[in-house]
């Protein structure tokens, strides 16, 4: 009963009325329906995620994050006076700290912004390979490929989250750098206590974090941090603090850049070529590649959906093409079946394997590949695109091809200030704690984004992406990724959602189903969030779904429809999201994850 009235408030609070109003004789259904919230979805008995949960409301302001913590660092900032820029890189250097596991300044990422005058912007800090990189460098004499990208010294792109906050800081924030940092700083010099979800993380990744040098500090005296304990991460301060007195200069010069090359170099012969010292799992990274490395301003892309207006993230993100070929794909049809029945997801599964087809095929680094982003975000051949899609068979994936050429693990916060600046950003090292490799003395993880290229055509990295030459590997070149941060306007041109996500591909279709949830299915933000999802990806050409998420009848009429279908726990593990309401901002968190929502 506690927990209904606390729903029922916070329903209450997001109409603009006050929880006073239910006691005037109006029902819950009808204070409901004011506050504009659909009715529900039906999902099916048993899903794991109840319908119907409130998500976090406030009046003024809001921030969501994976971490706790770090969303409690955003909300430290804007209360602060800062704006939801600096509260975003306040975000982003906390996640550093208290997510270990995604939210490191030994990755990099993606912001997308929309100040409250209407401007847009978008940041690309995607790391890139290394000078000495090279296309083969993964694949060894014998002609197999290795997994060098994937674990150990080789695997990783010269970071780039540290430039690229502290740019978008300097141009649109409104604090220094060092008081931004400083909630991120204290988490690392004093510590904080280690929750439950931590505590399973590092315990799981035990074998990658000991194989390196993250031992001592996850695995003090050999046992596994548990809850309750105090993390403490010096290194990690030292490195926040000179970042912090010398800016960008305190992490691309001097003492981080050649701890970092004396990581890539360990245990390694010198006397050997480059190609063995890659295929081998013997970094080439150097104090010069992290000299070289800079941010790149993009312009953000600007599509639409049955009126309302997407900002997204163009490459070297797929996420936004991706996402916008999708939506375009669906928007012909007049509506959309039933949320739940087959043929909803066969029509979502069929924008999502044909949208996937011309990423793989067509994207990389806009400054190495000439990509045809007008053609695929173009109505016209989103229309050309659904003459494909039968009503009732599923189309092989091998029947289908991409445009011709004309002439991880992630971790997304959101943020919205008092103004109306809005702020959508993610950042990652690829899999969970990245390479594994941990630099000593500078006490942060190193990314394993060289796997996000195309080591080898026709053989699927890690997340199972059989991608292009578009993407193969060149020194200096930036991997392609699946990072989606998203902006949506309403039809009045006022800021509606934003979203991100984490999960390598599934971030995709995870953002572009939320985004349907509450475009199509006029679900609230916690049940569009709650709902369970499917992924295509064209290849392989299956179409996966959470376990216990689509009724067995809707999933027999899948299967005689022609598709291979395969289940699995969570699609999607973290979306970030916060939606403009009429007493404010509402965000929410993915219940697949455990992170945290807060405003004021």
């Amino acid at each position: 009963m506690r927990a209904a009235g606390i729903q029922l408030a916070l329903l209450l609070i997001a109409a603009g009325c006050s929880p006073g109003a239910h006691s005037a004789g109006r029902s819950t259904a009808e204070l409901i329906a004011d506050s504009g919230f659909h009715d529900g979805p039906h999902f099916p008995v048993g899903w794991k995620y109840r319908p119907r949960e409130p998500a976090a409301v406030a009046p003024a302001a809001m921030v969501a994050s994976s971490a706790p913590l770090a969303t409690d660092a955003g909300v430290e900032v804007l209360r602060a006076g800062g704006n939801a820029i600096d509260a975003a890189v306040a975000v982003g250097f906390a996640l550093a700290v208290a997510y270990p596991e995604a939210g490191n300044i030994g990755g990099g990422g993606y912001m997308l912004i929309r100040l409250a005058d209407g401007r847009t912007a978008a940041i690309d800090y995607r790391e890139i390979a290394p000078a000495a990189a090279f296309r083969d460098m993964y694949v060894d004499s014998t002609g197999a490929l290795t997994t060098a990208s994937v674990s150990g010294r080789a695997a990783s792109g010269i970071p780039g989250a540290v430039a690229g906050m502290a740019q978008v800081l300097a141009r649109y924030g409104s604090m220094p750098l060092a008081r931004v940092i400083e909630p991120a700083l204290r988490l690392a010099r004093d510590g904080f206590i280690v929750d439950s979800v931590l505590a399973a993380s590092i315990a799981e990744k035990r074998p990658l974090i000991t194989r390196f040098a993250g031992g001592p500090t996850f695995f003090p005296g050999g046992m596994s941090l548990r809850r309750g304990s105090r993390l403490v991460q010096p290194e990690l301060a030292a490195t926040l603090e000179a970042i912090a007195q010398q800016g960008v200069g305190g992490f691309y010069r001097g003492r981080v850049p050649q701890l970092v090359a004396k990581e890539a170099e360990r245990d390694c012969p010198t006397s050997v070529t480059p190609h063995w010292r890659a295929s081998h799992g013997c970094g080439v990274i150097t104090a010069e590649d992290f000299a070289r490395y800079r941010p790149a301003w993009r312009t953000p892309l600007r599509t639409t959906y049955r009126g309302f207006t997407i900002y997204s993230m163009p490459p070297s993100s797929s996420g936004g093409v991706t996402v916008g070929e999708a939506l375009n794909i669906l928007e012909g049809f007049p509506s959309l079946a039933p949320y739940g029945t087959a043929d909803y997801f066969h029509l979502a599964a069929s924008a999502f394997q044909r949208a996937f087809i011309d990423r793989n095929a067509l994207l990389g680094d806009p400054d190495f590949v000439r990509i045809p982003t007008d053609r695929l975000l173009s109505k016209r051949y989103a229309a050309e695109r659904r003459r494909t899609i039968l009503s009732d068979r599923a189309t092989p994936t091998a029947a289908l091809t991409a445009v011709q050429r004309e002439g991880t693990e992630t971790t997304p916060f959101s943020v919205v200030d008092a103004k109306g600046n809005a702020v959508s950003a993610t950042t990652t090292l690829n899999s969970l704690y990245g390479s594994g490799v941990y630099v000593r003395g500078a006490g942060f993880f190193l990314n394993n984004e060289m796997d996000d290229f195309t080591s080898q055509p026709g053989i699927p990295n890690q997340f199972g992406l059989i991608q292009g030459a578009s993407n193969a590997i060149a020194p200096g070149k930036r991997m392609l990724s699946a990072m989606a941060p998203t902006i949506v306007l309403d039809p009045a041109g006022r800021t509606f959602l934003l979203i991100g996500g984490r999960g390598g591909p599934r971030i995709i279709t995870s953002v572009a189903q939320v985004i349907l949830n509450v475009i199509d299915h006029r679900m609230t933000l916690a049940d569009a969030m709650s709902a369970p999802r499917i992924h295509h990806q064209a290849l392989p050409d299956t179409i996966r779904y959470e376990a216990g998420g689509i009724e067995p009848t809707e999933l027999a009429k899948l299967r005689a429809m022609g598709y291979a279908l395969g289940s699995q726990e969570k699609i999607g593990a973290q979306v970030a999201a916060i939606r403009r309401v009429r007493a404010g901002y509402e965000g929410m968190t993915d219940p697949r994850g455990d992170g945290k929502a807060a405003g004021y």
